[in-house]
């Protein structure tokens, strides 16, 4: 199982990679304001795709009939239905939302982005299916295989278009490759069908995570979306590209981690053998908070001087903040996580609601003349605020034990703290690093928190030793 550790780890890196290093070339070769357009494509398709999903891709890892060829050709058939709705409504709406944003001329763009819903809806589900059996290779190729064709796509279309326009054609263009490669590495022949016990059953099962799902739009684009109408494109750009490089890497744990935690956990039929496992995989999204921490605070500035340019460079200060929001939400992860593995899909929506509370707020502040710092403030404010009601949901509806978890959050929080405060030191060969006395002390207590996690060093040094035995 650690041999399949690393190659998530790896797989879901390369991908995330590939797509931030795609981003940081546009972003470096057109102008910021067009990236601050260019990102409203995103933002625009990631509401209609969160705000219609019914984790029908979890079913087919997460349910006792997630081998039945049937039971797949019936999600399969739903989830074209649900892309064509989705394309349907993005497309009607596509005039509401360029006024929404201050940008109506832009209406026939955000049409063709309803292509990308409906081309979405084709995908095969063999590269979730095999998961069940721990065969990763397929979805990583899913993954990681469009990302690698759009980033080479990226210098011909800047040549050509010079504009907002590249992120428009490389989206439909990842749209289309990753369900072509869904197909090419699948074992079943693609089938659909429309069993409507099967789209009652997903639906009994899905609907906490649709609205969970159209609250993570809050959690991961309402900002966004809220800084795109108020502060217009080129503010949006600085953000957008902030949200970017600390969320990416957040994504990528978040992702290998339900990869690798939510097959054992859910198959784990042992009370506390699932205890265990379950406070090892907690800790281990502790260990992937306090790692993007550190990433951010040693290359975080750098990256962006050398790679980003100058039209970047106020981005520099929000950095550490908005490392520290994307931190907390991975700690959030676990506990929704641990919760899934016992098929209770309503506790990362519960969580998830107290970071959708904040918007409001984050809206009257900016119509009142706000800027980012209080925008990264209360979205710190309303993580927080999500990661504390999870834990109190799995240790009342899961009756999970939380003690092991206290001195390891403890120390998690001081590093995320000491992470995202300390004030930067500019040196003479002009790059922006963090004194030798804070890398002393985030060392120290790297080490303290790593003391500090029995349940996942046990974890590991078992699969360790399995490793070593072959």
């Amino acid at each position: 199982m650690f041999r399949k550790a690393i190659f998530l780890l790896a797989g879901n890196a390369t991908a995330s990679l590939l797509s931030l290093v795609r981003n940081l070339l546009i972003a470096r070769l057109i102008p910021v304001e067009d990236y601050g357009i260019a990102a409203t494509f995103a933002l625009v398709m990631t509401l209609v795709e969160m705000a219609a999903a019914l984790g029908l891709q979890v079913q087919i890892v997460q349910s006792d009939r997630g081998d039945d060829p049937h039971f797949q050709a019936g999600l399969q058939g739903f989830h074209v239905l649900r892309g064509a709705l989705s394309a349907l409504i993005l497309f009607a709406a596509a005039g509401a939302v360029g006024s929404f944003l201050k940008l109506p001329e832009l209406t026939w763009a955000y049409r063709t982005v309803a292509l990308i819903p409906l081309i979405n809806g084709f995908t095969h589900f063999d590269i979730h299916r095999m998961n069940r059996r721990m065969r990763f290779g397929p979805l990583m190729a899913f993954n990681a295989l469009p990302m690698a064709l759009t980033l080479v796509a990226v210098w011909p279309l800047v040549a050509w278009l010079e504009d907002w326009r590249v992120m428009l054609v490389v989206l439909v263009l990842q749209a289309v490759a990753m369900t072509t490669v869904s197909h090419l590495v699948a074992e079943r022949r693609y089938r659909i069908a429309f069993d409507f016990g099967i789209m009652r059953s997903s639906l009994s099962f899905g609907w906490p995570l649709l609205i969970n799902n159209a609250l993570l739009f809050g959690v991961f684009q309402g900002d966004r979306l809220l800084v795109a109408r108020e502060l217009g494109p080129s503010v949006l750009a600085i953000f957008s590209m902030g949200v970017t490089l600390t969320l990416t890497p957040t994504l990528v744990m978040s992702k290998s981690l339900q990869n690798l935690f939510l097959p054992r956990l859910s198959a784990e039929p042992d009370a506390a053998h699932f205890d265990r496992l379950a406070m090892a995989a907690m800790q281990a999204t502790m260990l992937s908070a306090t790692t993007l921490m550190a990433a951010v605070f040693l290359f975080g500035p750098a990256l962006v001087t050398t790679v980003l340019g100058e039209g970047y460079t106020e981005l520099i200060p929000y950095l550490g903040p908005l490392a520290a929001v994307q931190a907390i939400r991975v700690l959030k992860t676990g506990g929704s996580l641990v919760a899934l593995a016992r098929q209770q899909t309503g506790n990362a929506m519960v969580a998830n609601l107290f970071r959708v509370a904040t918007l409001p707020v984050v809206w009257w502040l900016l119509v009142r003349g706000a800027g980012l710092p209080e925008v990264i403030a209360v979205a710190m404010i309303g993580e927080i605020s999500g990661f504390a009601a999870s834990l109190l949901l799995i240790r009342y509806r899961l009756r999970q034990r939380l003690a092991p978890l206290a001195l390891p959050l403890a120390v998690t929080a001081a590093l995320i703290a000491l992470t995202s405060g300390l004030p930067w030191d500019f040196n003479g060969a002009g790059r922006l690093l963090p004194s030798v006395p804070a890398i002393a002390a985030v060392l120290v207590l790297f080490a303290v928190q790593l003391a500090t996690m029995s349940k996942l060093r046990i974890w590991v040094v078992r699969r360790l030793r399995r490793w070593g035995g072959g």
